[in-house]
């Protein structure tokens, strides 16, 4: 293989790593997502019971993957599917394929959520602010009813495949701007909406737990399947950059300081969105009436961040300035995390022999024709969100069945705990591994079944065209795992011949 490539590279420092991984976990999911989620979640009281399952999930379940996806890429050197092959043989690299198929669905409707951030924020600084439900929504449809949501998710993949073409050095130069630049919008954003008057209720009522609420089973598959999302573990996109991680950076630490920073900025997003929706509404709408606007989400979940978010910045003093810096914030995030998923799909290509401009062109045209669905459809859109979302419990079932199979005990010791290692990774994570995670999906994935049969779609759960049935998944993996299963030779045969070559 030519060294154009730029596939054996690495990142130049431990820096560089942890703000590109960062640049996976922090995205869409912890400004658009978590506060929308945690609302939904929330009981009588408040919804801090959710909080607390999700900061369990965030140990018993995210921290362990994304130490095990370090550890596999890193010892791999390749892609997901090359780094599956070298782990655990030929045999399961449709494994590997389905994890990064459904972390390449995702990326179709994922950069069209990225086009929306970048019209608002070139709205935001172009347009006056809506003042009312009837002019925000008139922005909302009026956008949705154009070409422009096409046009913005074109330029959301050209832009991120641009950066992807010249490699792991392009992408850790980017990512050193775009975090920090990140991180200090989001504090800058919480500090106004915390000085806004009635702010402290929006605190209350994010941090109280309703205690009664842990008993849902409901509430704990939300806190996974967010968990899942806003980390980025099991995507195989952190496996993806482990491959260019260096030998001497310590995998537990970069595991611990990835999880807990991307909650620790899901945590300051969700502040600054309640403190800022229940000082704007708490003069004129009781807090219920507050809770379940910020439920009540709009199409595709949009309401709270493209319809309300406006509207709120236009109440307050140097609003104007603020929706400026919190798209910006939101259009680096979602822009950030669609580089790690075009570098995912490429890298594989790149395994395959493929040139990395021919693999990244080619991933970014077919991304954009096939997301053209959900820029037409905000429907299409919820559904890939629905489908994919919760695709991502078997990716981590197939990380976990991988790490089973070499034998968790000798992954730990030969794997993560190297000789330059400062911190020696315990046996609890094996057990986690082998024994908690696999529970987990399993019990999640059981239990999402029976509760889309008896309470989402009952009427439906079996018609594939309903966009959430049961059906609708098991047709959509269905597909995908066919398809992982019926070409795994081929892929298997190229990629090896190509790392002879």
């Amino acid at each position: 293989m030519s060294s154009t490539n730029n596939s054996n590279n690495l990142f130049s420092s431990k820096l560089g790593l942890i703000l590109s991984v960062l640049g996976i976990a922090v995205g869409t999911g912890n400004i658009w997502r978590f506060p929308r989620i945690a609302a939904q979640n929330g009981g009588q009281e408040g919804a801090g019971a959710f909080l607390i399952a999700w900061i369990c999930c965030l140990f018993l379940f995210s921290i362990p993957l994304i130490i095990a996806e370090y550890g596999i890429g890193r010892h791999g050197r390749k892609g997901i599917i090359g780094s599956f092959i070298k782990l655990v043989g030929r045999k399961y690299a449709w494994m590997g394929s389905f994890i990064g198929f459904v972390a390449t669905a995702i990326m179709f409707y994922y950069s069209v959520v990225a086009g929306w951030c970048l019209y608002y924020l070139v709205e935001s600084i172009t347009s006056s602010l809506p003042t009312n439900v009837a002019q925000a929504e008139a922005v909302w449809y009026g956008f949705q009813g154009s070409y422009l949501p096409s046009v913005f998710h074109a330029a959301m993949m050209a832009i991120g495949g641009y950066i992807v073409v010249k490699g792991i050095s392009s992408i850790e130069r980017i990512n050193k701007v775009l975090i920090p630049s990140l991180l200090l919008v989001v504090v800058i954003s919480l500090i106004r909406a915390v000085t806004l008057e009635g702010s402290g209720q929006g605190l209350e009522y994010l941090f109280t737990p309703d205690w009664s609420m842990l008993s849902e089973p409901s509430l704990w598959l939300e806190a996974l399947t967010q968990n899942a999302w806003d980390t980025g573990a099991a995507w195989g996109l952190i496996l993806t950059y482990g491959a260019y991680m260096r030998t001497r950076d310590d995998i537990t630490i970069s595991a611990f300081q990835t999880g807990i920073g991307n909650n620790i900025v899901s945590l300051l997003a969700a502040m600054t969105i309640f403190a800022t929706v229940f000082g704007t509404l708490g003069s004129s709408m009781a807090n219920k009436e507050i809770i379940e606007l910020m439920q009540t989400s709009g199409p595709a979940s949009t309401g709270l961040t493209f319809m309300w978010m406006p509207q709120l910045f236009s109440k307050m003093a140097g609003g104007s300035i603020f929706a400026i810096l919190f798209f910006l914030g939101l259009t680096f995030a979602a822009f950030s995390s669609l580089i790690s998923m075009i570098e995912l799909a490429s890298r594989v290509f790149v395994d395959m022999g493929f040139h990395r401009r021919n693999a990244t062109i080619g991933i970014c045209i077919t991304g954009f024709l096939l997301g053209m669905p959900s820029a037409i459809s905000t429907d299409f859109l919820a559904n890939q969100d629905f489908v994919w979302a919760v695709g991502l419990m078997v990716s981590g079932a197939f990380m976990s069945f991988a790490i089973i199979k070499f034998k968790p005990e000798k992954f730990r010791i030969t794997i993560v705990n190297n000789k330059e290692s400062k911190v020696q990774l315990g046996k609890w994570w094996s057990v986690i591994i082998k024994y908690v995670v696999p529970v987990e999906v399993i019990s999640l994935l059981i239990w999402w079944i029976y509760l889309s049969i008896t309470s989402y779609a009952p009427e439906s759960w079996y018609n594939p065209l309903s966009a959430f049935s049961v059906a609708t998944i098991a047709v959509q993996w269905g597909i995908g795992m066919a398809l992982c299963y019926f070409y795994n030779d081929k892929i298997t045969e190229k990629t090896i011949a190509a790392d002879k070559g």
